[in-house]
């Protein structure tokens, strides 16, 4: 295997080492589907992305994406950063939108752009879907805190832009800073649902400029608790809009992830329900961390 050219960037990131970081290889034209998974675990971020062609195909770039573990058809951060490193290091130029061929299909990123430089990337995911309902008694077992505490006027429930995520919502910050995920309760209850993470938030926060705050757990994928989570938090903005939890079907927010584990992250939430579909868009901020060469 020849040496690959990688970008390391922070997303969601307000300054450098915050958000969530990510590896962007960007001649991976030429290496095994088995190469890119060894190269992920070697890596060891929560995922890492393998841009397959610099070459448009069907109007865009096709990317792959991997955790330590194995493939994804869909992550938030990674398409973010991806498209990030696309627009400053192969395109060059400014551009309003930077397609991304996933597995879960093309997924439309567009830029904003301050005195030429990029701003914040948005991303647009597929139109949620609304799965199985799942008992207070149960996740609150699996969160090690009281059924009570989760706020029963909306429901618990696997939500999918691309990626299943079951999304909790809770009445306090200090319920949300207490969870520790009972690791048992939560082997078993994932091996019945399509989601394997879980998404906890509340409408208390630490930085008064926010609405949300948001905690996830990905242990299934080798990620006690992700400081960042794009694909999760689309799936929340489809929930919020569905169940007009800001008593509204239409709905723009600003979401902090990461402040328990030291990295915190600020994602922007937006979505609106036209009668039965749900537009979602997700963005944030990418800085350039550092590039190398991978031998």
């Amino acid at each position: 295997m020849n040496s690959l050219n990688f970008y390391i960037v922070d997303v969601f990131a307000e300054s450098k080492y915050t958000g969530n970081q990510l590896a962007v290889f960007t001649n991976a034209a030429d290496i095994t589907s088995e190469q890119m998974q060894v190269i992920a675990k070697e890596i060891n971020y929560s995922e890492t992305t393998f841009l397959t062609s610099i070459e448009q195909k069907a109007g865009g770039y096709d990317v792959r994406i991997f955790t330590p573990k194995q493939e994804l058809p869909f992550a938030g951060h990674p398409t973010l950063g991806t498209a990030y490193v696309l627009q400053r290091e192969i395109i060059k130029h400014p551009v309003p939108k930077i397609f991304l061929n996933l597995k879960v299909g093309q997924i439309p990123v567009t830029v904003e752009y301050a005195d030429h430089a990029v701003e914040y990337m948005w991303m647009q995911q597929k139109a949620p879907t609304f799965h199985q309902i799942l008992a207070a008694e149960t996740i609150a077992e699996i969160l090690k805190i009281q059924a009570d505490e989760i706020d029963s006027r909306f429901p618990i429930q696997e939500v999918s832009t691309g990626v299943p995520f079951i999304i909790v919502p809770l009445k306090t910050l200090e319920t949300v800073k207490r969870i520790k995920v009972n690791q048992d309760k939560y082997f078993q209850l994932i091996n019945t649902t399509d989601a394997k993470c879980i998404l906890a938030f509340c409408s208390e926060t630490y930085h008064p400029n926010n609405q949300l705050n948001v905690r996830v757990f990905c242990d299934y994928l080798g990620i006690p608790e992700d400081p960042a989570t794009g694909s999760a938090n689309g799936c929340l903005a489809g929930y919020l809009a569905e169940y007009s939890y800001f008593g509204k079907q239409k709905i723009s927010v600003r979401v902090e992830q990461g402040y328990e584990i030291k990295r915190p992250s600020l994602l922007l939430l937006e979505a609106e329900k036209k009668d039965t579909a749900i537009e979602v868009y997700v963005g944030g901020k990418v800085i350039m961390v550092a590039r190398g060469e991978f031998v």
